[in-house]
């Protein structure tokens, strides 16, 4: 088997993997399933970041949030901390999960187990492709889900929507930023001036 035939199987399966996810999310004019749409995003971006990726960049990227449906932010109860265990917990299953796919895709076990830390995110700041990951994740973010998780979340006050949009920027890496800027010029205007106004000042 090429390199290409074993990444081509491994993106496949985890296409496969992510078709079955019962939500949906409308792309252009066509209704696909969440979190394949979401993958697809996360491989666009990552060649808009990263015009040459490795294998497990691509892999990495494509399963951020493989079968996640199964794991529901529900089982874990309101508040900050179980927020972050339910982030954790999926991070570790998306690892496990991809790690899996590659090893049946004929990688060799170092390789399946880079590309479950890269998705643990336990080397974020220390490891390049944890951090690509991480700006590829909040582009993705940024573009396709920020306008929506504002409409949703009218009972937050200024305040919060400030640390929010200051903690996904301190998560990025210069090019991240440079990327996040020219996206936002075309933002609705109420959250182009929530951006300028967070990144008028430091983060508390």
């Amino acid at each position: 088997m090429t390199q290409q035939d074993r990444l081509e199987k491994a993106l496949d399966a985890i296409d496969q993997a992510n078709r079955q996810d019962p939500n949906q999310e409308q792309v252009d004019d066509t209704q696909l399933p969440r979190e394949y749409a979401y993958s697809l995003h996360m491989t666009r971006w990552l060649f808009e970041l990263e015009p040459e990726p490795s294998e497990r960049m691509q892999i990495a990227c494509r399963a951020q949030h493989i079968e996640r449906w199964i794991m529901p932010r529900s089982d874990y109860g309101e508040g900050r901390k179980n927020y972050y265990q339910w982030r954790q917990a999926c991070g570790r299953m998306h690892g496990r999960r991809a790690a899996e796919i590659m090893a049946q895709s004929g990688y060799p076990d170092a390789e399946c187990e880079r590309v479950e830390t890269i998705l643990t995110k336990r080397k974020l700041r220390e490891d390049e492709d944890t951090q690509l990951l991480e700006d590829v994740a909040c582009m993705v973010f940024l573009e396709r889900y920020f306008a929506q998780f504002f409409d949703d979340n009218p009972d937050y006050d200024k305040d919060k929507w400030l640390r929010i949009v200051r903690r996904t920027w301190s998560k990025m890496t210069p090019r991240g930023h440079a990327a996040a800027l020219k996206l936002a010029e075309g933002m609705p205007a109420h959250l182009l001036a929530l951006l300028q106004e967070a990144l008028a000042a430091p983060a508390e």
